[in-house]
């Protein structure tokens, strides 16, 4: 025993190494943060930008109501674009992380797919040519995200303890993904009725479009809130989805409600915000895919198991949408 090792030359403290000091995880957080915010910055003011541009170059007064009208259409096809392609891009990773085990589920992505290039020519949307083929199509991602709505409850109950579960909600499919495809259907069908065939007045249309967009934003913010959940919040940039859309609903309902200009002031600028908050978050979720074990060089796993990158352009979609009823409800507002 004269000879043994003392064991305790070789006991050391907890080793430091990989794991960085509180200053450096309160630094890191701090640049994330800053990254979020310059970002929502840097997107609400280009936006505020080519707004102002577009206002610039309105038409004279006697062809104002055309051109409003106009506008509200493109905004509509925007909506419309941008759902699509979040459906699109979605549902395709989403499927395949699910590996496709079902036949229909590459109905989603396909009719995703289809609606998007129906709605991405804002030419084509004011235009008659192919408007029953456009139609169509949005007709049939409105029944495919229908069907995928019942499908995906289904998913939910056939499971242990169904829907009184709330782990159900968190790992099962998302109950509230495939309305995003029904919402593109519906945009894309408003914005050709609104130049080709309007049957409404201004105000009718508008109060129709902002209710229905105020409905698909409380919905989706309920579906960004059930996932942000689930990540116990970790950071407090990922309390901003169930914030500020929230609050465009209120104010683009209370727009619909009393259209005033002054209302109508605030619900855009509260819809403005909301494209941002989606083009934002866009950016944090790629953000989020970088911090993972691996970054962007084990992307194949990432991209399935981090955060959905495709979804937040939901909001801004959405955002547009209630940008477009407030052109129509702005026509024929009261002071």
């Amino acid at each position: 025993m004269k000879n043994a090792p003392d064991c305790r030359r070789f006991t050391c403290a907890p080793s430091s190494i990989g794991s960085p000091a509180p200053s450096d995880r309160g630094t890191e957080t701090g640049l994330t943060t800053g990254r979020v915010l310059g970002a929502l910055g840097l997107a609400a003011a280009g936006f505020l930008v080519l707004r102002a541009a577009e206002r610039n170059r309105l038409q004279p007064q006697k062809q104002a109501d055309r051109s409003r009208r106009a506008d509200a259409a493109i905004q509509m096809g925007r909506a419309s674009s941008l759902l699509a392609g979040s459906v699109f891009a979605d549902s395709a990773m989403e499927h395949l992380r699910g590996g496709y085990h079902r036949r229909a589920m590459y109905v989603a992505p396909a009719m995703a797919g289809a609606t998007l290039a129906a709605s991405t020519s804002s030419r084509a949307r004011l235009s008659r040519r192919n408007a029953d083929l456009r139609d169509g199509i949005y007709l049939a991602g409105i029944a495919t995200g229908l069907t995928g709505l019942g499908f995906h409850l289904w998913n939910i109950s056939k499971r242990p303890g169904g829907a009184t579960r709330m782990n159900n909600f968190f790992y099962a499919a998302p109950i509230g993904a495939p309305g995003a495809l029904v919402a593109s259907g519906l945009y894309g069908l408003a914005a050709g009725r609104l130049v080709r065939a309007p049957q409404m007045t201004s105000r009718q249309e508008g109060r129709l479009v902002g209710s229905m967009t105020a409905l698909n934003i409380l919905a989706t913010s309920a579906e960004a809130g059930l996932l942000h959940f689930r990540s116990a919040f970790q950071n407090p940039v990922m309390f901003l989805p169930v914030i500020a859309p929230p609050a465009a609903a209120v104010a683009l309902a209370a727009a619909v409600a009393r259209p005033g200009r002054q209302m109508i002031k605030i619900a855009r600028a509260a819809c403005g915000t909301t494209v941002a908050t989606g083009l934002a978050g866009a950016a944090f979720h790629v953000w989020g895919v970088h911090r993972m074990h691996g970054g962007w060089h084990n992307w194949r796993q990432n991209l399935l198991a981090g955060p959905p990158i495709a979804a937040p352009p939901s909001f801004a979609g959405l955002g547009l949408a209630g940008l477009g009823a407030l052109d129509l409800l702005e026509m024929e507002a009261q002071p």
